[in-house]
This record gives structure tokens, sequence and C-alpha cells, in this order.
């Protein structure tokens, strides 16, 4: 039992910090720049990105392991992802459209890319390419929400104050937010080797 909660907290760090989507494999990073002006819009999308990728990827995994294989249709598994995928952010855009019509409007086009935003359909590609169980599998869809989640807050706060710091002119805007996000990705290298699966 502990040997296995330890496997599961390593794969935990390991999908959020060690091999961080966006700052280490550089995924996603059309929500990731669009969204992060402003850090109710990062929240906001970042908690919604973590539960569509959570439960899409257990369903993918359910799906996966009940249906595909044993009809031995795998080779269908990326365009089986994407309407899995593709369903729940529909459910998402439908629910956050009656609860939150105002983060809604923020959030704009960037939560149809959902749908097609290769983090997304990567978890359930490397859970089933991996073989993971299905705990291991909602491990490190949550540890991949996780995270994006903090590439999305680190990024906002540094954004917001970039708006108001005194950025040399041709630097402003998305230039300097590419040189930030450089940086920050730099930064996450020091994880590397921290944890060997």
């Amino acid at each position: 039992m502990g040997n296995e909660l330890t496997r599961l907290f390593e794969l935990f760090i390991a999908a959020s910090l060690i091999n961080n989507f966006v700052f280490t494999m550089f995924l996603g990073l059309c929500i990731f720049f669009g969204v992060t002006k402003k850090m109710e819009t990062a929240v906001g999308m970042s908690i919604t990105f973590t539960a569509v990728m959570v439960i899409s990827a257990a369903l993918s995994w359910v799906v996966f392991f009940y249906v595909m294989v044993p009809l031995e249709i795998t080779f269908l598994k990326i365009i089986i992802f994407i309407g899995i995928v593709a369903a729940f952010v529909q459910a998402a855009d439908t629910m956050m459209r009656k609860i939150s019509p105002e983060l809604f409007y923020k959030l704009g086009v960037y939560l149809a890319l959902i749908a097609t935003n290769c983090i997304i359909i990567a978890v359930p590609l490397i859970n089933a390419g991996e073989g993971y169980s299905f705990v291991e599998s909602l491990v490190f869809a949550l540890g991949s929400g996780a995270g994006f989640a903090l590439a999305m807050v680190i990024m906002a706060s540094i954004r917001e104050k970039l708006d108001i710091a005194r950025v040399p002119k041709p630097f402003k805007g998305l230039p300097i937010a590419f040189v930030t996000a450089a940086l920050v990705a730099l930064a996450f290298t020091g994880f590397s080797g921290l944890i060997t699966l």
C-alpha cells in the first residue's frame, strides 16, 4: 500500500512539475498565451481545463480498456478520445454559460479550443500507451491539470505586473510574454531528474 501511494505521488509530481506540459513539453500554448492576460480568466480556465481533463481521462480509460481493447479497435483511439473530450467541453460550455455568463464571455473562443487542445488529448493517449491503471490515470490527469493551472497562475501574475511595468516599446505585449515564458520554462528545467519513473 505504501509503495502504491509513493508511486501515485511520484506520478502526480512528475506530471505537474517535472514533465509540465506547458513549460517542459511546450504543449497547449495557444490557450496559455491567450488567457493569461488576467488572473481571473487564468483561474477560471485552469479549473475548467483540469475538470475536463480528469473526467475525459476517466471516461477515455474506461472506453479504451473495456470497449476498444476487447473489440481490437485501438487504432481509433485518437478519434474516439477527441469525441469524448468534445462532448465534455460542450457540457462545460453549456454549464458555464448558465452558471457564470461573465466568465464564459471572458474565456470566449478559448473555451472551444479545449476540445482540440493537445494537452487534453495527450493525457488519455499517454494513459493508454503507458497502460496506467484507472487510479493512475486519474492521478496523472490531475497532476497534468495541476501543472497547467500552476503555469497559468504563474504567467497571469507576471503578465498583470508587466502591464504596469516600463517595458521597452518593441517588447510590449506578446513579445515580453514569450521572453517571460522562456525564463519560467528555464526555471522548470531545474525539476528534471528529480524523480525517475
